[in-house]
């Protein structure tokens, strides 16, 4: 900080210290601006560097320390008010509000005091002529904190009734103190309208719309506006991440976390903000943190991860359990300051209120991907009950009767979860002491356990056939033996499944026609042999023969002949039926894809019919599949959203994703691009929920960010796309998917002014694409990037990146970009010092470019557009030329030459006919002040009529044509006055 040997040099660098991040090292600055100044022995430079102080305590943790300065600007101006200017007369009287919350903020300045405060406060206002407003709303603000609900209705309506002046704060702080009133008296609907100005980005300042963002969060949930709540999330978030003195709105994004079964990110959000369990300098905001902790860590509790390790206070590991206990001790201890202070125990109730809240939303998607996530997924389950006690049941226990019945049920009639409910019979019968099961029970535990280890469970189902046997049901066996032989098949074991499975179809038809066994077990073992076929006409590596068809088609048949009499009888007949009219539709599907849509759509059907939706899901699939080939999208979106209805809860997350992302595709062809975003929002969550690892989902968000995009919704899209960009990878996704997140990425943040970062994303998109054969990609993002590197004024950079630029669109031969990239060059060029004639040899070069391409144009559109494009180079090089002469004895020259190129401009332009009109005339325009400017009134002024003769018959809606007929009217009249003066 060496160096400041005047005043300008001071102020030079108090407003670099401004533009630093918030936090202690900028206040260590401006604590070191202050020693700088008093050695100048300037009283104004001393009262600016106060102020600067003020300032940047004000905005970050150390707000407790804006007191010092405070008081010792408001001795000076007790004692020489006219060492202060009029800013920092302003500037004074403002911070008397700062100073009005700060002592409300720390618990050790007495009430009293800050009564006397706001008298003086007051007074000083009136004494300078201001409205009483700013008081009045610091008046509120105490009642309001100390529970005094009449004075606080009182003084919030005298603030509204006081007159606007230069002390009242900004219109959306304004907003936000009203709402958050509203909120507090259960009027959640009025705060939102109150805000609703801040939100749609009417009113801003420095710390909004961030603050109402996030004070609208738990309004919106409470009101069931979920999806404007994690869209305010989302947006809100990223403008308070980088702030430090923001941690009340920080908490308020942690407790939406915790209220929408989104814990996993909340403790993300207190990972990044260690210091906020600690920094002592605004005791408020700290209270209101460690509220919001404690409500998290109680929410882990509840989901039993109390013993699960979290981020807290550094220096040690923290349990949930253990987190929770200090954050509401912590609290509840500033807390009661505060109540002690105040003499009411109205922060004590409000902070107890808040840990309490109750979650708002089971679980809302949010579309962002939490990394290493502890809270378990929460997964649509049937309780199937545990081991009952060996004597005695408890109360609500199943006994081992209810467990048998209720698995016999489920599996009698093809219910979701029968593996699992034989499951629990068996670990039930297992811990019952002297409990012996039946063959039959225990070959139903057998042949279940078998289905659940799918390829691996050949042998059990063996076991499953002996205890069939055993059990006196020869038929069972022979099904429980065609089972094993069936899932050898899907082992890729196809021969000798087949080979297995012949001495039980043989012994079951015989079995059957004896009256040996009955139709549904004869049913099974037909189906395993039909499978069985359709495994061997999936296994052909070219295309299966007629014989292998005909063998599977042979088999489905005889499935059909057997139960189709029979399906109103029992709903296992009902499903075998529905699935030999799928296997059907496979077999079509080798030769007559809509008579496959037909059976698919068939099997579905009689699915559904018995009572068994979740069956239909695999063939609603198939059959949008064919839908697509077929070229019917309605019908491809309607199995679709079939599949995802008839699921229900027992949709494994994958497909659910799956699914979501298919329909998102579908939307997007239709541009619904609302209704693909949310969709993919589905799809993302699915994904996660998953837990199969991050391609699914990253592959959702990238999506989810794109449309996000194309709804201008600029924030969402930006965390969305930041968060797929840790999961998008070349190997998984291609490097066209990485680029195209880049791409968007860089799009956003140049959106939200982040120019910078938006040039750092377009520079990585660049360098992958860089290896691509064509390049026509690379040359965009180089010039988008070197757009950006312009908008963060970083000139040299930006010259490199339009210099690449210029390079590649030669190499693709696009001579409009090739133009663009030239004419900013030369803009950039005319910023250095003597870069006048590098500046104009750039804009000439990309005039040469434009007439050389439009000569060679092979056909009329190219030619036009190279028309319109030589006419905008053209009239930016007149603009060039004058703002290079300035003020300069060469002014005259410039004019005269930049007449002449506006002319050329004009020329260009007209032969584009009326698409072209208000270029032609802003160029027309822009000659005619040249022409006045060179003291030609006469040419000014026909220059000025032909632009009121071309909008002679323009509409009237139409906004440009009125502006420009008002600015050459004004010409007009201009110089009739120049040559009446003249004459």
């Amino acid at each position: 900080m060496s160096g400041i040997t005047d005043f300008d040099t001071l102020r030079q660098a108090m407003a670099e210290n401004s533009e630093q991040p918030e936090g202690p090292a900028r206040n260590a600055r401006a604590e070191h601006l202050l020693l700088e100044a008093e050695k100048l022995d300037i009283p104004l430079a001393v009262i600016e560097a106060l102020g600067h102080q003020l300032k940047v305590y004000n905005y970050s943790s150390e707000k407790a320390k804006m007191f010092v300065p405070f008081a010792r600007l408001l001795r000076m101006w007790d004692e020489r008010p006219e060492d202060f200017d009029e800013y920092e007369t302003h500037s004074l009287h403002w911070v008397f509000k700062w100073m009005s919350a700060g002592m409300l903020d720390q618990p050790h300045i007495p009430l009293a005091s800050i009564e006397k405060w706001l008298g003086e406060m007051e007074h000083r206002y009136r004494l300078a002529g201001h409205s009483e407003r700013a008081v009045r709303s610091a008046e509120f603000s105490v009642a309001a904190h100390i529970g005094d609900a009449g004075r606080a209705e009182r003084a919030y309506a005298a603030w509204l009734a006081a007159d606007r002046d230069s002390m009242a704060d900004c219109h959306a702080c304004e907003l936000h103190g009203q709402g958050r009133w509203q909120a507090e008296r259960g009027r959640d609907e009025e705060a939102l309208e109150l805000w609703r100005p801040v939100l749609e980005g009417e009113f801003t300042c420095a710390h909004e719309p961030h603050t109402v963002l996030a004070s609208s969060l738990v309004p919106l949930l409470r009101l069931g506006r979920a999806d404007e709540a994690r869209a305010y999330h989302l947006r809100g978030f990223r403008l308070v991440r980088p702030m430090e003195s923001m941690r009340g709105a920080y908490a308020d994004h942690v407790e939406f976390c915790a209220l929408t079964g989104n814990e996993a990110r909340a403790l993300e959000l207190l990972a990044e903000r260690p210091a906020y369990f600690t920094d002592e300098g605004h005791p408020r905001s700290k209270l209101d943190f460690l509220s919001v902790v404690t409500l998290l860590m109680d929410r882990l509790a509840e989901l039993g991860l109390g013993g699960q390790q979290v981020p807290g206070p550094a220096g040690r590991t923290w349990t949930a359990t253990e987190l929770g206990a200090h954050a509401r001790t912590e609290a509840l201890t500033l807390a009661a300051r505060f109540d002690a202070r105040n003499k009411t125990p109205h922060v004590s109730e409000r902070a107890r209120a808040r840990m309490a809240r109750r979650p708002l939303v089971e679980r809302l998607p949010l579309g962002v991907r939490t990394a290493g996530a502890v809270v378990p997924a929460r997964r649509p389950a049937v309780r199937v009950g545990g081991p009952p006690r060996a004597a005695g049941t408890a109360a609500g226990e199943p006994g081992m009767s209810e467990l048998l019945a209720e698995a016999r049920r489920l599996s009698d009639t093809l219910q979701p979860h029968a593996v699992e409910a034989w499951a629990a019979v068996a670990r039930a019968a297992g811990a019952t002491e002297g409990f012996a099961l039946e063959a039959r029970d225990r070959a139903e535990i057998a042949d279940h356990e078998a289905m659940g280890l799918g390829p691996g469970g050949a042998d059990l189902f063996e076991r499953a056939a002996e205890l069939y046997t055993e059990a006196g049901d020869p038929g069972e066996a022979l099904a429980a033996r065609a089972r094993g032989a069936y899932v050898r098949a899907l082992a890729g074991e196809v021969d000798e499944a087949l080979a297995a499975v012949a001495g039980p179809y043989e012994e079951v038809l015989a079995l059957y026609a004896g009256g040996g066994t009955g139709i549904r077990q004869t049913a099974s073992v037909l189906m395993a042999r039909a499978r069985i076929l359709m495994r061997r006409v999936h296994a052909a590596e070219e295309a299966p023969g007629e014989a292998v068809l005909a063998d599977a088609e042979t088999a489905v048949r005889a499935v059909l002949a057997l139960v189709e009499e029979h399906t109103g009888e029992d709903v296992r007949l009902a499903a075998r039926a529905a699935e030999a009219h799928a296997l059907s539709g496979e077999l079509a599907g080798y030769g007559d894809v809509e008579r496959a849509a037909e059976l698919f759509a068939r099997a579905a059907e009689e699915f559904v019919a018995a009572g068994l939706p979740w069956f239909a899901v695999e063939y609603e699939v198939r059959l949008a599949q064919l839908a697509h080939h077929l070229g019917d999208v309605a019908g491809a979106e309607r199995a679709l959203r079939a599949a995802l209805e008839h699921g229900g809860p027992y949709l494994e997350p994958a497909g659910r994703a799956q699914l979501h992302l298919q329909l998102a595709e579908i939307a997007e062809g239709h541009e619904r691009v609302r209704e693909a975003a949310e969709h993919a929002l589905e799809a993302a969550h699915w994904a996660d929920e998953a837990g199969e690892g991050p391609a699914l989902g990253a592959w959702a968000r990238h999506r989810l960010g794109g449309y996000l995009l194309r709804q201008g919704r600029w924030a969402e899209a930006a965390e969305v796309l930041e968060s797929a960009l840790a999961d998008i990878t070349a190997e998984t996704h291609g490097d066209g998917a990485v680029v195209q997140t880049l791409w968007w990425l860089g799009d956003c943040l140049g959106e939200l002014a982040e120019h910078r970062a938006a040039a750092e994303r377009r520079l990585q998109a660049a360098e992958i694409a860089r290896h691509w054969p064509e390049q026509r990609d690379h040359a965009v993002l180089a010039h988008m990037a070197a757009s950006s590197l312009e908008r963060a004024d970083l000139p040299d950079e930006a010259a490199r990146a339009y210099a690449r630029a210029s390079e590649l669109w030669r190499t693709v031969g696009d001579v409009p970009g090739l133009v663009r990239s030239l004419r900013a060059r030369a803009w950039l060029a005319l910023r250095e010092r003597d870069g006048l004639d590098a500046a104009r040899a750039l804009m000439t070069n990309a005039v040469e470019e434009c007439e050389a391409a439009r000569e060679a144009a092979a056909d009329d559109e190219t030619r036009v557009r190279l028309v319109a494009e030589l006419g905008d180079t053209l009239r930016q090089l007149a603009d060039l030329l004058v703002r290079s002469a300035g003020g300069s004895g060469r002014g005259g020259e410039a004019a005269e030459e930049a007449v002449s190129v506006l002319d050329r401009a004009i020329d260009a332009f007209g032969v584009l006919g009326p698409d072209a009109l208000h270029d032609r005339v802003q160029a027309e325009l822009a000659a005619a002040w040249l022409e006045a400017d060179l003291d030609r009134p006469t040419a000014a002024a026909a220059r000025a009529r032909g632009v009121l003769a071309a909008y002679e018959d323009a509409p009237e809606e139409d906004e440009t044509a009125r502006t420009r007929r008002a600015e050459a009217e004004h010409l007009l009249v201009l110089m009739a006055e120049r040559e009446s003066a003249d004459g």
